[in-house]
């Protein structure tokens, strides 16, 4: 029989991370176990995202340990149910997001929304690219502009799921050049491996996605990148913006992490301090530069707000479309 103590230290430790208070600190590394909640299969920019954190977290000595879950499927919306509701109250929680859950969740109609979490940082941003096959008569976005102008029906278009950041940049896009963007054919695909193969079997005309997506078949040279969608040229990437190529249009991918609802303000606290510290430091600028992410740290109430305003925005693009 075990005696009262006995049972409640095995009582704790069963408890692991609920049973630590979660504090932040230049020792508070040894009680701090952080549980990231992906909702995408593993490899993609969710994922990489959270792995990237666990690297520079531990790296910099900011936590004990680090549990990563991946639940994917529907852009995010079939994980996000499961972290408002099973991870409610867990302080030591962060759910990796973005804009691409944004667009799901209201292209699936969710009926769990990004307001019943709390934002806490944007993290990063990425451009994405336009490609062609090497092969492909567009030499130049001018060229795929006309071919759209001409017959959008005939210049079919790969990326992500309906909805995504793929996708409202192929309407935008459209959109931007005076193309009714309901009339775009765009075809989705389940991750980049898919789309990628269709673009280099000429199945399509076109592919939308990160240029981390493409950039070895870009380097091999088989496939052409004919713009990408940041505010100016990025290291490294041998490409004019859609700006310089007549398209007055910028969006970025930006990712950013929420906590779970039910948490204390000192809790909220804590937890944006740790990912605000992780984002300072040397070696979250160096994994950022190597991985070809923007830093666009934005932490608190006016993350908080940046995500209202870009769920407005994205929801009046999604319309356009025909998809909200």
């Amino acid at each position: 029989m075990q005696n009262r103590r006995e049972l409640l230290i095995g009582t704790a430790a069963a408890a692991g991370v609920a049973a630590l208070p979660f504090t932040v600190g230049p020792a508070a590394a040894q009680g701090v176990a952080l549980k990231l909640f992906v909702p995408a299969a593993p490899g993609g920019g969710w994922d990489q995202t959270a792995r990237t954190m666990e690297q520079v977290l531990r790296a910099n000595n900011q936590v004990s340990s680090v549990q990563i879950t991946n639940v994917g499927g529907a852009g995010g919306t079939v994980g996000l149910p499961q972290f408002v509701n099973q991870w409610k109250g867990q302080s030591g929680a962060l759910m990796v997001g973005g804009m691409v859950m944004v667009g799901a969740i209201i292209a699936n109609k969710s009926p769990v929304k990004l307001t019943q979490t709390i934002p806490i940082a944007r993290l990063t941003g990425e451009s994405l690219a336009v490609v062609v096959p090497a092969a492909s008569p567009f030499k130049t976005v001018k060229d795929l502009v006309a071919a759209l102008k001409a017959d959008p029906a005939k210049v079919p278009i790969a990326g992500g799921s309906a909805g995504g950041t793929d996708h409202i940049l192929a309407g935008l896009l459209a959109k931007s050049v005076g193309v009714d963007p309901t009339k775009v054919s765009y075809v989705a695909f389940a991750g980049g491996g898919p789309a990628t193969a269709a673009i280099l079997g000429n199945q399509v005309a076109a592919g939308i996605s990160g240029y981390g997506e493409f950039a070895e078949q870009i380097k091999a040279g088989k496939m052409r990148c004919l713009a990408i969608s940041a505010d100016a040229r990025e290291e490294g990437v041998d490409a004019p913006t859609l700006k310089e190529g007549g398209v007055d249009l910028v969006l970025f991918n930006w990712r950013g992490v929420f906590a779970p609802p039910g948490l204390s303000a000192q809790q909220v606290a804590d937890i944006t301090k740790l990912v605000e510290d992780m984002t300072k430091s040397a070696a979250w600028a160096e994994a950022c530069k190597a991985k070809g992410w923007v830093q666009i740290t934005q932490v608190g109430k006016a993350y908080e707000e940046y995500v209202a305003s870009e769920t407005t925005r994205i929801e009046g693009i999604l319309k356009d479309l025909g998809l909200a």
